[in-house]
């Protein structure tokens, strides 16, 4: 299940975005707005949800999260981008560093 989130997730909704992969969240999160999607198969439906509600494309950057580690992969192809970051890995650490705090704020630690 695919969730939007503006707040922390609660337990049962962490519960909801694990069932796809059982051990880890696929998400993406718009870094302005404060806003994480997570769930799905691929990072790019959580990205789509992001731009349905107003996100710019720009603003979206999209990581993996395993809750029971926390550990965060910051790799996905919606990050290849030839303007802005040209590689499927966060490469600006200013931007590694917001989407891992809005990750960690959003659902860690539950």
């Amino acid at each position: 299940m695919i969730l939007l989130l503006r707040d922390r997730a609660t337990p049962e909704q962490l519960e909801q975005m694990l069932k796809q992969h059982k051990f880890y969240i696929k998400t993406a999160i718009d870094i302005e707005r404060r806003v994480l999607v997570g769930g799905g198969g691929l990072h790019a439906d959580c990205e789509e949800k992001l731009l349905d509600d107003g996100s710019r494309q720009q603003d979206i950057w999209a990581a993996s999260f395993m809750p029971l580690t926390g550990k965060i992969i910051y790799e996905s192809m919606v990050n290849l981008r030839p303007r802005q970051n040209r590689s499927m890995e966060i490469l600006d650490p200013n931007i590694k560093e917001r989407v891992g705090q809005i990750i960690i704020e959003f659902l860690g630690n539950l």
